[in-house]
């Protein structure tokens, strides 16, 4: 037996599937910092079956932002908690530090993390809004 149900249902069935499912995809986070302070944002990790794929150092490129920010990534073993590993891996941490700042500067931060791994090129970006003070 084969149950049909009204287009309109399906329609408003999927539309509501699509809403809810990117509510959360353009979350941003903000950065505060005073000059001469720094702060950790996300780590890079690159990992399948909890063992780094990444080959080589993973280069940071800022493609918006105030010249007063700086952008480094500072190399370590790290644990890739979002896949639930246990054992540590390679990886890095992006540090941002406030240099100069002369007045208060409001605006946002958006960089690309390029990356090369055992199964080709990769890259992620991330956006936040920022807040530097003297």
């Amino acid at each position: 037996m084969r149950v049909r149900l009204p287009k309109c249902l399906v329609s408003f069935c999927l539309g509501s599937a699509v809403a809810f499912s990117a509510a959360g995809v353009h979350a941003q986070s903000a950065i505060a910092l005073k000059s001469g302070e720094s702060t950790e944002l996300p780590n890079v990790i690159w990992v399948i079956n909890c063992v780094s794929i990444v080959v080589g150092s993973p280069q940071i490129e800022i493609l918006d932002g105030p010249a007063e920010l700086a952008l480094t990534l500072k190399e370590g073993i790290l644990i890739a908690r979002r896949q639930n590993c246990a054992k540590p891996v390679q990886g890095w941490t992006v540090v941002a530090t406030a240099k100069d700042v002369k007045e208060p500067i409001q605006g946002k931060l958006t960089y690309r993390i390029k990356l090369k791994t055992k199964i080709g090129d990769r890259q992620e970006a991330h956006v936040y809004n920022v807040s530097l003070f003297p």
